[in-house]
């Protein structure tokens, strides 16, 4: 993906901004308002000087011109003080509505991101990403805003107001803020930036390694690892502690260079007004406005240094949340995509073929298969044989590369992700909770089900007896990831969950191989329950647990080689499916 640039990142901005428009002119016109009264200022306090400093025999007279000067220089401050902050009423309108939307945006697209996508990322990390991209618009923002924006008009006017009354003094101040504007920006584009973003990449590094340690906290103290992940976090935040410092140093570095430049500019500035003075082109009024011009002039340089770097800090970090942006979504719905009216829950592969993006060869090469409504059907076979891309296909959390996927007739390439899904319940091998209510959790599948139906579903899936001896019972919250139930409880109310939902096609990933015997035996009465009248599609390792369903697939390199029931199979000589019982029955005999 290419690199992100400053124009990318204004493009960004814009597409929010141009939402609102009246607020964004009325941001504008009112900031122009207030700078312009600033660039006053420096004019009539001149003014005012040289109305002070007349012979005290026209003082009299010249006592209504100091008076006239000295209204204008207060309504001036007003102007400039009222605008200015009003503006930062309507700033704060609009910075909040716009770091909602982009924190939202962002989270709505990555939520859509590729199976696979998620799988190679870090949560924390792109948490991280997300919450910093978010915040480094603000920076951004305040920067153009707030800081180049005044200072632009500032310094434009500041620069035609000396190039009026001398030429050569308005010559001397475009040339220092040109050299001076130059500097600073090629200082920090190419010495600041690429330590900001090796700065960015070990922040986003820090995020990580926390998260990984901290979501995997029950392995570490299984193994009594804390000392250990505490070294290894202790690297990860060294290498941010060193490139910290470069990036800090380098940011120092540049101001220094910038004070130096402001203390030229001061120099060649007051030299020039004092000459001017001795040859009588100036009086004390001009003297004064010169000098009140260049501290004025001096404070947005001095603050033009800080916002180059701050400017170049925010696009390095908004790097992310704007390659989220860009980046397409793994699996897409069609502009014209339908509603998927599932019923029976017949499922069809008609000549599917399908090739993940890291292999070379298709993992199905027109592969064809009918599932009949109702039917339960076990997938068995090696590990990448095909039986879990086949769930996945059915799910469309990929797109095909040929052939057609119906469901009830309909190809579900032609309707939207969430009618598929919403026909499909799947009850996993590990049930990921979230950390909310228990009824939230089962609820999930629909969250409009009323109290009773949730509890009817937990009854159903035989979790009702464990959720009411809880403290808390529905209300119960189970901790990230459901790590304060037990697998079997995380189970249940996965199954209370597929109760619920009411799908016509069941999916169950090896739903009971890590529960103990006891355990599983249990819960073989709820998910037969579960089954009835719906279209089942069993994933299993475990050939013991396959007995009961209409039809096992025996899956080899994507192809089925061979399929029927359970004593068919077996009756097979030198079958696949009689080899792998035969292999698991021998390691359960030893």
């Amino acid at each position: 993906m290419s690199k992100v640039r400053f124009t990318d990142v204004c493009a960004y901005v814009w597409r929010y901004w141009r939402r609102f428009p009246l607020l964004v002119a009325g941001l504008v016109a009112g900031m122009l308002v207030a700078t312009i009264a600033d660039v006053l200022l420096p004019v009539f306090a001149g003014r005012l000087i040289d109305a002070l400093t007349v012979e005290e025999a026209a003082r009299a007279d010249n006592l209504p011109v100091a008076l006239w000067a000295l209204a204008i220089f207060v309504v001036l401050g007003v102007v400039y003080r009222g605008f200015r902050e009003g503006c930062m009423l309507l700033w704060v309108a609009l910075a909040t509505r716009t770091m909602r939307r982009i924190v939202t945006d962002a989270f709505h697209r990555v939520q859509r991101f590729s199976t696979d996508w998620h799988a190679n990322s870090f949560a924390g990390a792109t948490v991280r990403k997300i919450s910093r991209g978010m915040w480094a618009y603000d920076l951004f923002a305040d920067t153009v805003y707030i800081g180049f924006f005044p200072a632009f008009v500032v310094l434009s006017g500041i620069t035609v107001v000396l190039f009026m009354r001398w030429p050569l003094m308005g010559a001397y101040v475009l040339a220092a803020i040109l050299v001076y504007a130059t500097i600073s920006i090629v200082l920090t584009t190419r010495y600041v930036a690429p330590a900001n973003l090796a700065q960015n990449q070990a922040d986003s590094a820090v995020g990580a390694a926390m998260a990984d340690a901290i979501t995997c906290n029950a392995t570490v103290k299984a193994f009594g690892a804390e000392n250990r992940e505490d070294r290894r976090f202790l690297g990860v935040a060294e290498h941010w502690k060193g490139s910290a410092v470069v990036s800090w140093t380098r940011m120092t570095n540049v101001g220094i260079v910038q004070a130096g430049l402001a203390v030229l500019l001061q120099v060649g500035l007051l030299g020039l007004a004092i000459w001017f003075w001795a040859k009588g082109q100036a009086t004390p009024g001009d003297v004064t406005f010169v000098m009140t011009s260049f501290f004025l002039v001096s404070g947005y340089l001095r603050e033009i240094g800080m916002h180059v770097r701050n400017l170049q800090r925010a696009i390095n970090e908004m790097d992310d949340i704007i390659r989220f942006d860009r980046m397409p979504f793994g699996v897409v719905d069609r502009p014209d995509a339908v509603t998927l009216q599932a019923g029976r829950g017949e499922i069809v592969f008609d000549g599917v073929t399908f090739c993940y993006g890291n292999q070379a060869a298709p993992i199905y090469d027109d592969f064809s298969l009918t599932i009949a409504p109702g039917e339960r059907v076990a997938l068995v076979g090696q590990s990448g044989s095909g039986k879990s891309t086949f769930v996945k296909l059915v799910q469309r959390l990929y797109d095909i590369d040929g052939g057609r996927i119906l469901i009830d007739g309909q190809d579900i390439a032609r309707a939207t992700q969430e009618s598929v899904r919403r026909a499909i319940s799947l009850v996993p091998q590990d049930p990921i909770l979230f950390h909310r209510s228990l009824a939230e959790n089962i609820a999930y599948a629909r969250p409009e089900a009323s109290q009773e139906e949730i509890v009817l579903a937990a009854k159903r899936a035989h979790a009702h007896d464990f959720i009411a001896r809880l403290p808390q019972g529905y209300d119960t919250l189970v901790g990230e990831r459901g790590v304060k139930l037990s697998g079997g409880e995380r189970q249940r109310v996965a199954i209370a969950r597929a109760f619920l939902a009411d799908a016509p096609i069941l999916i169950l990933d090896e739903a009971t191989s890590s529960l103990d015997s006891v355990t599983e035996a249990s819960i073989q009465e709820a998910i037969g329950e579960l089954m009835v009248g719906r279209t089942t599609i069993v994933i299993a390792h475990r050939l013991s647990t396959v007995r009961s369903v209409d039809r096992i697939l025996v899956f080899q390199d994507g192809a089925v080689v061979e399929q029927g029931s359970h004593h068919k199979l077996l009756a097979i000589e030198d079958g696949h499916y009689r080899t792998l019982y035969a292999v698991q029955a021998q390691s359960l005999a030893s």
